[in-house]
């Protein structure tokens, strides 16, 4: 017979990089593709890195 016992929790450090990567990846990902110039006109650099990336990934941004 098989051991049924409860799967054992992942433990607290070793999600801690995944709780702080996830949000960070989230808001590059959000700047990127959704932004449109709505946070990036703070600087002309910031708009064309944001304006590139879309283009690298192939978001019509025009």
């Amino acid at each position: 017979m098989s051991d049924l016992s409860a799967p054992s929790s992942v433990p607290f450090p070793r999600l801690r990089p995944w709780l702080l990567a996830v949000p960070v990846l989230l808001l590059i990902g959000y700047l990127v593709l959704m932004d449109n110039g709505a946070v990036s006109q703070t600087g002309d650099l910031l708009h064309e890195l944001m304006h590139d990336g879309r283009h690298l990934l192939g978001v019509p941004c025009h």
